[in-house]
């Protein structure tokens, strides 16, 4: 028998949830049978597996150890070094800046990306106890491309898993992005249009107008500084999709510094030679999450901020004098 007492940590999830973590080698059909037949009860009875599971709630599983064992993996923290730069942490969120190169998440089984890291950093800090691991799995709750730097949330509780996704879906936390672009933009913008995404080169197309298949775009943009045919912009993500500020501005005739997918070779090449810049200027330097958040309480109202990385800074300070980052817009 196997006695599964809830903490704050695991709350607000469906009882079938937890069940399905904790047994994680076994059918959903299996699981069902077993409240079925009252082989597993909540607080003592019979339940059904829609409960929503609160803090000091008892599951029992009433099966054989060695049972209970064949239907469970156990979940195996990999003990490697995190070199992570966290920016925010408390017992449910991480933010964390991402540098060049780095993956969000992987994309095949031998990449290392953030979302690897997560876990080790957490044990290596004693944010969290490897027994923490067996009903909740910290990941990351947003994306970025491997060549843009900047804020990451990472949750590493249910509440903060659960609390992100609900921000970021509903687009409550606002997230600021600073690149520089070709040309020079005069005023504050804010403009929509359509991107297409081909998967097979990993690249969209932008159009002013609907297009079959497209996804609406909007993003806001505002200058900062401008100088020697080039300007520093301040983006705010209106909308979240793949390469959106990349291909946005460029369909807009303001391609970003750097960038080898959407930009201009020969300013790409310029960059290069003179400032060492190998990817996009684009750095998501951040994060405003809404007033009055019940869950996740210590980020209501909070504004998390980072600097641009070396790079981005010495390429900025040459060409448009000593830059004041500023949080938000």
């Amino acid at each position: 028998m196997k006695e599964i007492r809830i903490s704050d940590r695991e709350e607000e999830q469906r009882l079938d949830k937890l069940l399905a973590k904790y047994l994680n080698k076994a059918p959903k059909s299996f699981l069902y049978k077993m409240l079925r037949k009252k082989n597993i009860k909540l607080n003592g009875k019979k339940a059904s597996g829609s409960e929503k599971l609160k803090s000091g709630d008892v599951v029992c599983i009433y099966m054989a150890d060695a049972t209970i064992a064949s239907f469970r993996e156990e979940p195996r923290a990999e003990r490697r070094k995190a070199n992570l730069s966290v920016i925010y942490q408390d017992s449910n969120v991480l933010i964390i800046n991402k540098p060049y190169g780095m993956l969000s998440q992987k994309a095949k089984p031998s990449d290392i990306s953030v979302n690897e890291l997560i876990v080790p950093y957490c044990l290596e800090h004693g944010i969290l106890k490897e027994s923490d691991l067996e009903l909740v799995r910290p990941s990351v709750c947003n994306r970025l491309d491997r060549n843009t730097t900047g804020l990451l949330i990472a949750g590493i509780s249910l509440e903060g898993l659960q609390t992100m996704a609900e921000v970021l879906r509903d687009r409550s936390v606002r997230k600021y992005y600073y690149c520089i672009v070709k040309g020079m933009v005069n005023k504050k913008t804010r403009i929509s249009g359509y991107i297409c995404k081909d998967h097979r080169e990993n690249k969209v197309s932008f159009s002013e107008r609907k297009i079959s298949g497209g996804s609406r775009i909007e993003t806001a943009y505002e200058p900062m500084a401008a100088g020697h045919g080039f300007t520093l912009l301040r983006v705010e993500l209106i909308t979240g999709k793949t390469h959106q500020i990349r291909a946005h501005l460029a369909g807009m005739g303001f391609p970003l510094a750097g960038d080898t997918k959407y930009g201009d070779r020969g300013v790409n090449l310029q960059m290069k030679q003179k400032f060492g810049v190998k990817h996009q200027l684009l750095h998501c330097g951040c994060l405003e999450f809404p007033e009055g958040m019940k869950r996740c309480g210590e980020l209501s109202g909070r504004t998390v901020a980072a600097e641009p990385p070396e790079t981005f800074l010495r390429t900025a300070n040459e060409l448009f004098g000593r830059v004041v980052w500023e949080p938000g817009i």
